[in-house]
């Protein structure tokens, strides 16, 4: 079973970098970006694992390390179905 986590600061918390690439894009001449949102991308190899039970310990993981859900937002994909 493989999943894929992606993480992103919360839409309330200033993404620095996202703005940062923003207006290095904006300053090559890519003015038409209005947004960037600069995140983290995990694959995971997770056996044998149902995909059930793989959405209950990614998630696990992301809460115990992979993201801070204190300022960090994550999404959960599981062999193609969205678990976030």
């Amino acid at each position: 079973m493989k999943a894929t986590v992606t993480i992103y600061p919360r839409r309330e918390i200033l993404d620095a970098e996202g703005k940062a690439i923003r207006e290095a894009l904006a300053g090559l001449g890519f003015s038409e970006v209005r947004e960037v949102r600069a995140g983290r991308r995990f694959e995971l190899d997770l056996g044998d694992l149902t995909a059930a039970r793989a959405g209950k310990r990614v998630r696990e993981m992301c809460e115990r390390l992979l993201a801070n859900p204190m300022v960090e937002e994550y999404e959960i994909e599981v062999e193609g179905r969205p678990r976030s």
